[in-house]
């Protein structure tokens, strides 16, 4: 018998590749979904006594209620119960709790809830709400967050003094400031005293709404043991069981007596994080104990009444010497967080640490403010913050580049942060491959090569950005899973991250396929139930797969150790001889010999004496960042460790821009991004594309409008422009960069939401490049061009 410390060396390496991450798999919850197998919330069958609501909101911005008449709807045939705030005086919050389940005394944006009709049937339920009568004392709304900031006596919040919210949030009392996130670093005065050149201007992007295929729906049950068990359209189960086990506890509620159940998603962003109307169907289950109760938003809902992107106005200040050394950074960020802002104040802090970007500065000084209007509550959206910041930034950092009369390229590479350079806020940054995507982007875009249209009338512009995200969580923040095996070897995996299109579920497979040589094939990963499922906080801040990831390797790995031990102890074998392989164990010492999974981790093996060794394989894993801690000094943000790491891309375009009409045409748009390892390339790609049609949309067609009342005038398709296939660009290069994160499975750090964050300042810089227009407002819309056009040739 060979030594196991003789075994060929290329054997070994052989067996240490990796064989299944870095794989293009093919998706495990693909089959289910082209053949319609796929069960969504509103597929779900409750049976004939299944009840349904129909909520009553605000047409008000801002209004006190004066009184509310529900008796002509309490006498329509087929209504179950009305309910108003004075059922449910409850307040409820993620980061913040600011909020009621119903409007008590006042309403605070057009769409907020303010009563319920519950019927046997959807449209009794409608045609009864429609007899509720509300009497309203309308008030002036606030609606641009620079104003809300400056005033003081029309306050949205008067009592924000008393909200309960997390220890990182700064609100100021008698103020429409609901949290203030500075960054002092080094001395500001003298970085701008050190600068030959100093750069001011500010930029406005508007407010955006998710525009996810499937809307928000939500079931609850309230049954005869007082169990409440919802079944929900969302990104966050554990969140949600969370939040409504805190705000029913009046009612005698606690976290064992709340169940969450999550089936497929048809796509989140965001907007199905935290808790917005799933908190009704919760609480409307518990007035009609029994019987289960479905609310499912219209289109025209789903535009009021849940998360929007937030609204920003920002003020950048930059001092550049002539070498293009950056010496100075101020930034000045007033955020239209909408009436409530239990999660959007998290966006605000999260932009508030990293609105510096990738770049090394010394002096910073930045203010990142969260402030009340009487509009629809802001919350997370696909890149939670940065997206909007970005824009004015990178316009910012073309424009210093040529007013120094510097390649903008070589411009960001010679700031463009490394590993251990000090962050805003005084940690180390991580290992990243920020300057080989510069450089990727770049030659994909053939950026130095001048390009000119064949039609006169048409201009070819190019740009490329850079850009950085840090997954914005708390600091103990943590996932896990459990892992176990069947009796044909095969393996269902239970964790609580949820998949909403990105590939969430075949990454999970694929890790746990590379420490258990099961085929992914043979693998399930389970969607949410969190009577079964373990924790898992939210599935937001692209930190999934290198937060659950971990967790469920761990728990592979658990399993794995407890099949070598076994064999050691069953059959005698030397444990560092054993390593799995094709779905079994083998080993150094006896070549030829394997045991497959299948044959004992159920039934264990079996011994010379006929009794058995061993039962069912189970793993465990769980994860939280040890390192990470969010309090810090709330005047100058230093002292923490708030962000567990950036993951940094580069993004380049080459357009063609239509001089009379304004059009666009995306003719090459390239991304790279440093995803650590690749978990699977193709689904990275197939983000890439996703992501980047999704920004390219904010900027060029989506444009949301509200009147002067606070009234959106767009709540619908017809007018709210999203794209189509034939918007896709005519090339799309998805370039993949791998520096490995020391603490990411495999190395790999999340990527989902960085896709799209690039498109606003890739776009404002081609056109500027294309016409040498400089457009500090989104969208960039052909009309907005045209016009923009017009207005320099007359002014030439």
């Amino acid at each position: 018998m060979a030594h196991p410390q003789s075994a060929p060396t290329e054997e070994k390496a052989q067996a240490t590749e990796l064989k299944t991450v870095g794989q293009p798999v093919q998706r495990i919850d693909g089959w289910e979904k082209v053949t319609g197998a796929a069960k969504f919330a509103d597929d779900l069958d409750f049976g004939p006594g299944l009840l349904h609501a129909f909520i009553i909101d605000s047409p008000h911005a801002h209004a006190r209620i004066k009184g509310i008449d529900t008796r002509a709807a309490e006498k329509v045939r087929g209504v179950v119960k009305v309910v108003t705030g004075k059922d449910f005086p409850f307040r409820f919050g993620l980061y913040m709790k600011d909020r009621h389940v119903f409007a008590q005394e006042s309403v605070r944006f057009v769409g907020e809830q303010v009563a319920a009709v519950i019927a046997t049937d959807p449209k009794t339920a409608q045609r009864a709400a429609g007899l509720v009568k509300v009497d309203y004392e309308e008030l002036e709304p606030i609606l641009d967050p620079v104003k809300a900031f400056e005033q003081t006596s029309d306050l949205v919040h008067p009592d924000l003094g008393s909200y309960t919210h997390v220890p990182w949030f700064f609100p100021k009392a008698k103020t429409n400031v609901a949290h203030w996130r500075k960054i002092r670093k080094g001395r500001i005065e003298k970085g701008f005293a050190e600068a030959d050149f100093v750069l001011e201007d500010s930029y406005r992007v508007p407010r955006y709404a998710h525009c996810a295929i499937e809307p928000h729906v939500a079931i609850g049950l309230f049954d005869a043991s007082s169990r409440l068990t919802l079944w929900t359209a969302s990104q966050s189960p554990y969140t949600q069981r969370h939040v409504m086990a805190e705000a029913l506890s009046q009612l005698g509620l606690k976290h064992k007596d709340v169940r969450v159940v999550t089936p497929y998603v048809g796509g989140g962003f965001g907007g199905k994080a935290g808790v917005t109307m799933e908190i009704l169907a919760a609480a409307l289950a518990t007035a009609v104990k029994g019987q289960p109760v479905k609310i499912m938003w219209s289109r025209a809902q789903e535009f009021r009444n849940t998360y929007m992107r937030l609204g920003l106005v920002n003020k950048i200040k930059l001092g550049v010497k002539k070498d293009g050394t950056i010496t100075a950074l101020k930034h000045t960020l007033y955020w239209d967080a909408g009436a409530y802002v239990e999660y959007a104040a998290n966006v605000v802090n999260a932009v508030g640490l990293s609105s510096t970007g990738p770049y090394k500065v010394d002096n910073v000084e930045i203010d990142s403010i969260c402030v009340y209007t009487n509009l629809s509550p802001g919350g997370p959206y696909r890149g939670f913050g940065y997206s909007e910041f970005f824009f004015g930034l990178e316009s910012h950092m073309s424009k210093a580049a040529e007013k120094l009369g510097m390649d903008p390229v070589e411009f960001r590479r010679k700031n463009a942060i490394r590993e251990n350079d000090t962050l805003p806020y005084g940690a180390e940054m991580n290992p990243n491959g920020l300057l080989e995507a510069i450089d990727k982007t770049a030659a994909a875009v053939e950026w130095g090569k001048k390009e000119e249209s064949k039609d006169p009338n048409k201009a070819i512009g190019k740009s490329v950005v850079c850009f950085w995200k840090a997954p914005a969580m708390p600091p103990n923040a943590s996932s896990s899973a459990f892992l176990k095996f069947n009796e044909d070897g095969s393996i269902n995996i239970l964790a609580s991250g949820m998949e909403i299109g990105q590939g969430f579920l075949t990454a999970m497979a694929q890790i746990a396929s590379e420490v258990l040589s099961v085929p992914v094939s043979q693998i399930r990963v389970e969607t949410p139930d969190t009577d079964r499922n373990p924790y898992e906080w939210q599935t937001v801040a692209s930190h999934v797969t290198w937060s659950c990831g971990n967790a469920v390797k761990k728990a592979a790995l658990d399993a794995k150790e407890q099949i070598l031990d076994l064999v050691v102890r069953a059959l005698n074998l030397p444990k560092e001889s054993l390593f799995l392989e094709d779905a079994c164990v083998k080993s150094w010492a006896r070549p030829g010999w394997q045991l497959p999974l299948k044959d004992f981790v159920i039934s264990g093996i079996q011994v010379e004496d006929y009794t058995f060794k061993g039962g069912p394989i189970m793993g465990r894993g769980t994860f939280l960042p040890e390192f990470s801690s969010a309090i810090s000094d709330p005047e100058t943000g230093q002292g923490g460790h708030p962000n567990v790491h950036y993951t940094t891309v580069a993004g380049g375009v080459v357009i063609e821009l239509d001089k009379e009409t304004g059009k666009i045409k995306v003719l090459k748009a390239v991304l790279a991004v440093d995803v650590g390892q690749a978990i699977n390339p193709s689904m990275i790609k197939g983000q890439i594309t996703g992501g980047m049609l999704q920004g390219l949309a904010t900027v060029l067609y989506e444009d949301m409008r509200y009147d002067e009342k606070g009234v959106l005038l767009n709540p619908s398709f017809s007018d709210y422009k999203i794209p189509t296939a034939l918007d896709v660009p005519a090339e799309v290069i998805p370039i993949i960069v791998e520096t490995a994160q020391p603490d990411g499975p495999f190395g790999a750090r999340g990527m989902g939401e960085h896709t799209m964050i690039p498109a606003a300042a890739m776009i404002a810089n081609a056109v500027h490049a294309a016409t040498g227009l400089r457009i500090n407002s989104m969208p960039l819309t052909a009309e907005k061009i045209a016009l923009a056009l017009k207005d320099k040739a007359k002014g030439s």
